[in-house]
């Protein structure tokens, strides 16, 4: 027996019975209606693999008028619908008609049951590769539209970063939700893959959403799907990005974005395990491992009441705070190293190494966009390089100097040679060390 759930629509009892105790030995539910108007109004809120559509329902009718309308309207509720039309009243016109508008197949009455069971056999698997096509297509879009997979890991020996990791070796065997909390740039998103590849779920899909990218007008159909003719734009059924993470992990970046009607509606969906897409009734259910993370401080904004409680309880079962850069010690040596290593490949400049003065400058610069900004500083340094060793004014952003002039401003030194000095330093390190 298989999962397949299975609609038979008949108005004949005796043909209505025959059928689904043929069928219920090989498919998981079999559903029975004599009236179509009622059985249409039960597919609306049901889930169907296969429907069994008789062509006439008035006594004396033999044109198959009657199924050819209930097909249509089956179709435009479930475009992928796999419709097989049954009647005592076939011919080769009425089959081609009947498959034009839409139905995958035909059976005459009286029928035999190995062929009949075949054909719903056959429907069935039809339906559940259209099924699978579109959520590897859906798949591929969402992978297609972020970042490239790369080998995630936490590099750095810092007693921090050993706390992070001993923490997720801990939840990452279960299926916990986590919330992740950190500054931009300390690697948030790299600790929920980790989190994935050490999981039980690692051979499944791996999905991210950028709450804070997405509009509000736009949260459930990107979230939850939506079907064809749902609003203005709506072209063609399309899985959400709950349903395309089914079986793997769903990872949603900058929860803390979320406007109190889209958390409930998140709330809603996190507690029934099941998503409706826009445009359907028919609930769908999910089954996935998600991680949250944001850079704002949630407990903050949920005692304030801008925030959920209860969703933030059903979000953090686990919760893993990322230390920022400056306090992580001698993990920024690592980094960098990690980075010039990576770059120097990417650019082809596999000469390149750092100044015996670069350590000084790595330590006394804050970081405030942390390991993303020093990844980004060192990617800029490479590609900038001309000489083989990159200096401390080489890994200065554009914007600012790796010794900014608060220090300056802040500094009780009042020696003007001492100060003349910083300022000059400053100086060069903003026109990388051009003297003239």
């Amino acid at each position: 027996m298989n999962s397949g759930r299975v609609l038979i629509i008949e108005d004949n009892i005796d043909i209505q019975l025959s059928a689904k105790l043929l069928l219920k030995k090989n498919f998981a539910a079999v559903s029975t209606f004599e009236d179509p108007a009622n059985a249409y109004e039960h597919l609306r809120f049901s889930p169907y693999d296969v429907v069994l559509l008789d062509m006439n329902f008035s006594r004396g009718e033999t044109s198959g008028t009657e199924g050819f309308y209930w097909l249509k309207k089956i179709k435009q509720l479930r475009p992928q619908m796999v419709v097989i039309m049954v009647t005592a009243f076939g011919d080769v016109d009425i089959a081609i008609r009947a498959i034009k508008a839409g139905a995958s197949d035909f059976v005459l009455k009286p029928w035999q049951n190995e062929k009949l069971l075949a054909t719903v056999s056959a429907a069935y698997e039809l339906s559940q590769s259209r099924d699978r096509v579109e959520l590897l297509e859906a798949r591929q879009r969402i992978q297609h539209e972020g970042p490239e997979w790369e080998n995630a890991g936490l590099i750095g020996t810092s007693d921090a970063i050993k706390r992070v990791n001993q923490l997720i070796d801990k939840v990452a065997a279960t299926d916990a939700n986590v919330l992740v909390l950190g500054e931009n740039g300390t690697g948030k998103e790299v600790v929920a893959k980790l989190i994935h590849k050490r999981s039980l779920r690692k051979n499944e899909v791996f999905v991210k959403v950028d709450l804070g990218a997405i509009p509000e007008s736009l949260f459930e159909s990107e979230l939850f799907g939506h079907r064809k003719g749902a609003f203005t734009d709506a072209r063609e059924d399309r899985t959400g990005r709950f349903e395309a993470a089914q079986g793997g992990t769903l990872f949603l970046d900058e929860i803390g974005n979320l406007s109190l009607p889209m958390q409930s509606k998140l709330l809603t969906t996190l507690q029934s395990k099941q998503v409706i897409r826009v445009g359907s009734n028919l609930p769908v259910d999910i089954d996935i491992r998600m991680i949250c993370a944001t850079n704002v401080p949630l407990h903050n904004l949920a005692v304030e009441n801008r925030f959920r409680k209860d969703l933030l309880y059903r979000i953090n079962t686990v919760e893993i705070n990322l230390p920022p850069l400056k306090q992580r010690g001698s993990d920024i040596i690592l980094l960098a190293n990690h980075f010039l290593e990576q770059y120097s490949k990417k650019y082809q400049k596999t000469e390149l190494k750092f100044s015996k003065t670069i350590e000084k400058a790595l330590f006394d610069y804050p970081w405030p966009g942390n390991i993303r900004e020093l990844q980004h500083a060192i990617e800029r340094a490479v590609i900038l390089a001309d000489n083989a060793t990159i200096m401390p004014y080489d890994l200065i952003p554009q914007n600012g100097a790796v010794y900014p002039v608060e220090r300056i401003e802040k500094s009780n030194n009042l020696n003007l040679e001492e100060v003349e000095k910083q300022l000059i330093n400053k100086a060069l390190q903003q026109h990388n060390g051009n003297i003239s």
